[in-house]
């Protein structure tokens, strides 16, 4: 594939995600829920029963995270607002790295792509690798057009605490975890 092409699909898969992306507010105006009861209990077992291969390849269950505060996010490396987002997300997650909190980056890549991202950025948390059907499990969350980026918080008691359609800064993280930590 010459480079032109591969610019090409670049921007037309950007332009994609950015559509769906301005649809789902559409449906999701605010991009962002407190609403627990919103969530049906099945999406909580469906993402605690993912077992998914991180950059090496080692399976790593959902499910060892459980009874902490979990930031499960929602990307791929070829989505700008992900891009972007993730800086703050690593930095909140080393702030908070003596706390029982998981941040989790669920790709929607390849392995190959991830590990070169992880390389470049130095991200301290796990980047598990998802297939495209994983990203369904978004919609039960409310994500019905399955855009990214998309973050999920999980309370310590399993339940889901924030949810949000697009980018979160480090400002909206702190106050977000901080008080699901009881300090």
């Amino acid at each position: 594939m010459n480079k032109t092409t591969r610019f090409a699909l670049v921007a037309g898969i950007a332009l994609i995600a950015g559509v769906a992306g301005f649809l789902t507010r559409q449906h999701f105006p605010t991009g962002d829920s407190d609403a627990t009861h919103e969530v049906p209990s099945a999406a909580m077992d469906a993402l605690f029963a993912l077992e998914l291969p991180d950059t090496e390849g080692r399976p790593q269950p959902m499910s060892q995270w459980k009874g902490k505060v979990v930031v499960a996010n929602f990307w791929a490396t070829w989505c700008p607002p992900c891009r972007k987002e993730i800086p703050e997300f690593a930095e909140v997650s080393e702030a908070l790295a003596g706390e029982p909190v998981q941040f989790v980056g669920i790709s929607i890549d390849s392995a190959e792509k991830v590990r070169a991202f992880d390389d470049e950025m130095d991200v301290p948390y796990p980047l598990l690798i998802a297939s495209h059907e994983v990203l369904a499990l978004a919609a039960q969350f409310g994500n019905t057009a399955q855009a990214l980026p998309f973050t999920v918080i999980i309370d310590r008691e399993g339940k889901p605490a924030h949810i949000k359609l697009g980018t979160l800064n480090k400002a909206e993280l702190e106050r977000r975890i901080h008080p699901l930590l009881g300090s």
